[in-house]
């Protein structure tokens, strides 16, 4: 655990240096988007993320991931193949700049009650940490960071990336910071963590 908390401030503290987006040449470059992510980045398909209001850093960093094979997706890594930084600036900027709409679960109460407390505690019992810490209680992200928002992303989209970071599909977090805490997840907490950032207001 000391370990995890120390590699978090580290990342925290070493930031990135990504170059300015220009929001308006970002939403002309979006509309190859738009099919998956919704032309103002609110995806209407559970599988695919929400990417409006994402924190502008994440979104250039995952461009670049998945460009560089760091993050493996077939769909994303062809959209991405001949995009430039300043391209993947642009199109952070965009999404970053667009109103996030309200999310939504169909959970039950005791399920989202579980969720709340491990993201807003964690679970000291298993060993990992309040999601908050990171993602901030709102849910709105850590800009400076590069931490992503994730306030009403779909549950689908949240567990799918929970389970890859657990099995190590997924492994472009910086210091195995989500992939340390995924593998002490049970499905069941996943899930409930899942729901209740769904709930989290924009």
């Amino acid at each position: 655990m000391k370990r995890l908390i120390i590699a978090i401030a580290m990342t925290a503290l070493a930031g990135s240096a990504w170059a300015g987006g220009d929001p308006q040449a970002g939403q002309a470059k979006a509309a190859a988007c738009a099919a998956c992510h919704g032309a103002d980045g609110n995806s209407f398909v559970p599988n695919f993320p929400k990417l409006a209001g994402q924190v502008p850093k994440y979104i250039e960093k995952q461009l670049a991931d998945y460009q560089s094979g760091a993050r493996q997706d077939p769909i994303m890594a062809g959209f991405v193949a001949t995009l430039s930084e300043q391209d993947m600036a642009d199109l952070a900027a965009f999404f970053a700049s667009q109103a996030l709409q309200a999310g939504s679960s169909s959970a039950a109460p005791d399920v989202l009650e579980r969720g709340k407390k491990i993201y807003m505690g964690g679970d000291a019992h298993k060993g990992y940490p309040a999601c908050a810490g990171c993602h901030a209680p709102d849910g709105a992200g850590n800009a400076p960071a590069g931490w992503p928002s994730l306030r009403a992303q779909h549950p689908a989209y949240t567990v799918k990336q929970l389970n890859d970071f657990r099995s190590g599909a997924r492994k472009n977090d910086p210091n195995k910071m989500m992939r340390q805490i995924a593998v002490q997840m049970s499905d069941a907490d996943i899930q409930a963590v899942a729901e209740y950032i769904a709930t989290l207001k924009p």
